[in-house]
């Protein structure tokens, strides 16, 4: 990563929510409880996963690897907003925040097409179920999970690249609570035209080819789904596919209420609550939505929990 232009700054200053000092212990309280439950029941879907031989399976796979982002995600920001509520030390190095920057975009990417691939796996499942176990080996679920990991944390090389060398000679007060890339583009007095550009070009594409990969595939299952002819087999076809639905469904209206709005209603202040929102949302979720009524992952639980309680 190249960090060309780090004479002029050597870190910034993290706002955070110190415009509204009244809510900082209300706030530190609310996320350090949502950080706790999202470390949990994550961790707990990774364990149990990896502790069931018969969960070995690609489904339960990309939701170990889900997981495995959604605790990463959260740990990159939520501790080091929890220090600056604590302790009012908000201050961070250049380094440090491009960094930051980077692991957060980097795994966002890895999330929408770790998404896709879960996507397609629920459509060879129901659409060409005679194949699914040559199409969806574990080498082929390997392979697609090596992927999208491999496409994030390389897409983001460009932003940090193209961030590291912009000049940072104005403030260096970051009007948000992490380092994300519109609070420093704003921070910038050199040009920032070709950054803005890439970021538009690599997030439209992203965005819409995940998107459009994942519409194509509920458009075939949803089709055969109809072909069914009994409403009990229609209603256990769409019930393998129903958790993964929602938890695309919840990912991508959070991505539009933050990013595809009016620009008259932009706000820094405003968005914090909208990205802090994105943020905790699908990491809080994603364990509930995919195993609260999973028999198969509860059975597994429910085994673990024996075995230990017996040790």
């Amino acid at each position: 990563m190249a960090l060309g232009n780090q004479e002029n700054v050597s870190g910034f200053i993290i706002q955070g929510f110190s415009d509204t000092p009244e809510l900082e212990i209300s706030l530190f309280v609310l996320i350090l409880g949502i950080y706790f439950i999202i470390l949990l029941g994550n961790l707990i879907i990774f364990l149990v996963i990896s502790w069931s031989p018969h969960l070995h399976t690609p489904m339960y796979l990309f939701l170990q690897n889900l997981s495995i982002i959604d605790i990463s995600s959260t740990s990159n920001i939520l501790p080091n907003l929890l220090h600056i509520l604590l302790t009012q030390q908000n201050d961070i190095s250049f380094l440090g925040c491009m960094t930051q920057m980077y692991v957060f975009t980097s795994l966002a990417g890895s999330e929408y097409f770790l998404l896709t691939a879960m996507a397609y796996d629920r459509y060879v499942a129901i659409c060409d179920p005679l194949h699914y176990i040559a199409r969806m080996s574990r080498k082929h679920c390997v392979w697609l999970i090596t992927a999208a990991f491999t496409v994030g944390f390389t897409n983001t090389i460009g932003h940090v690249v193209l961030l590291s060398n912009l000049s940072y000679c104005a403030s260096h007060l970051i009007n948000h609570f992490f380092c994300d890339i519109t609070p420093l583009l704003k921070l910038s007095c050199s040009s920032t035209f070709s950054m803005e550009l890439f970021i538009y070009i690599v997030g439209t594409l992203l965005f819409l080819n995940s998107f459009l990969l994942i519409l194509i595939s509920y458009i075939f299952i949803i089709s055969a789904i109809w072909k069914i002819q009994s409403s009990e087999g229609q209603q256990k076809a769409f019930s393998t596919c129903a958790s993964h639905l929602t938890c695309v469904i919840t990912l991508y209206v959070t991505v539009i209420c933050l990013y595809m709005r009016p620009t008259k209603a932009y706000s820094l202040e405003r968005d914090k609550y909208f990205s802090l929102l994105y943020i905790v949302l699908g990491p809080v979720l994603n364990p509930l939505i995919y195993t609260l009524k999973n028999r198969e992952f509860q059975s597994s639980l429910n085994k673990m929990k024996m075995k230990f309680a017996i040790c």
